[in-house]
């Protein structure tokens, strides 16, 4: 696997792999990668004849209180990792290079970036979007490939992809979970083993939330409150938010209906800040909705 430190070579190398008429599949990354960052690989892997990576550490992502700071840096089980998978090039700048001196210029998706994770995480989508259309311009993939675990996040890019023209398409794929059913998560290295064994009330509470649906509850309100009590009782939780919102619009919705939804949720185990959500799909023909975790 080669490792491109420059924009320039990085765009030369992809120059070349167009040219050569190869597909390319892209898997950003901010490092620390576990076997969801592994899954998304081999899915490429399948789909395109070139892979590349990137591992860049963003930091207009970053709050003043978050954890930029102590976020895991683990660079060289990272090119281990990218290399046994079969990636042929892994892209990974220097701040400055994607930053430079002077830079004024960010995106915004309006709307959609002001709620749930944007309302608790100030300035972080407007980060996520300007660095991931840069790597876009960059890389210039036809096919790029995110997990669903952060489900607002795919979905803004997906806007601004859409809004701005960016020919890439957005491939969304299955959370990756640990046996307890922890979605896998960089930030997961932060839990104590007390705080580890509390973190699976998290996918405990969405599966109550699953088996509400499945017992015929179409109440956003009840839904909520099946959630709640799982996570309530496990006192090293701390909810940050529990919504029920349709999955195109991010908007609060008061009831499961016709068009697919989230149940989300984050949550802070001590002093980490987890996230995770189940996704509910209209299944015509079936008395239930579809649920994925």
């Amino acid at each position: 696997m080669e490792i491109i430190r420059t924009i320039s070579w990085m765009k030369e190398t992809v120059r070349q792999a167009r040219a050569d008429n190869h597909v390319i599949g892209f898997i950003p990354t901010m490092g620390a990668l576990h076997q969801g960052h592994l899954s998304l690989i081999h899915r490429a892997k399948l789909e395109c004849s070139r892979v590349y990576a990137s591992i860049f550490l963003n930091p207009a992502q970053f709050g003043p209180n978050e954890d930029l700071s102590k976020y895991p840096r683990t660079f060289e089980s990272d090119v281990e990792q990218l290399t046994a998978a079969g990636v042929e090039a892994l892209f990974a700048p220097d701040s400055k290079d994607i930053y430079p001196a002077g830079f004024r210029t960010y995106v915004n998706v309006e709307g959609l970036s002001e709620r749930l994770e944007g309302k608790s995480r100030p300035g972080h989508f407007r980060g996520v979007a300007t660095v991931v259309l840069k790597l876009f311009e960059i890389v210039e993939p036809q096919f790029a490939y995110f997990g669903r675990k952060d489900a607002q996040q795919v979905r803004i890019l997906q806007q601004m992809a859409s809004d701005l023209n960016v020919n890439v398409e957005i491939i969304v794929c299955p959370i990756i979970r640990e046996p307890d059913g922890l979605a896998l998560s960089s930030r997961n290295s932060y839990l104590n083993p007390e705080e580890r064994r509390a973190a699976s009330a998290l996918h405990r509470a969405l599966g109550e939330a699953q088996c509400e649906v499945n017992l015929g509850t179409r109440d956003a309100t009840q839904l909520q409150r099946a959630v709640q009590n799982i996570l309530s009782s496990e006192p090293l939780v701390r909810v940050d938010y529990i919504e029920i919102v349709d999955a195109e619009t991010f908007e609060a919705v008061s009831r499961i209906g016709v068009r697919p939804v989230y149940v989300l949720l984050a949550a802070y185990i001590g002093r980490t800040r987890l996230i995770d959500n189940l996704f509910i799909a209209p299944a015509p023909g079936l008395d239930n909705p579809l649920c994925s975790l």
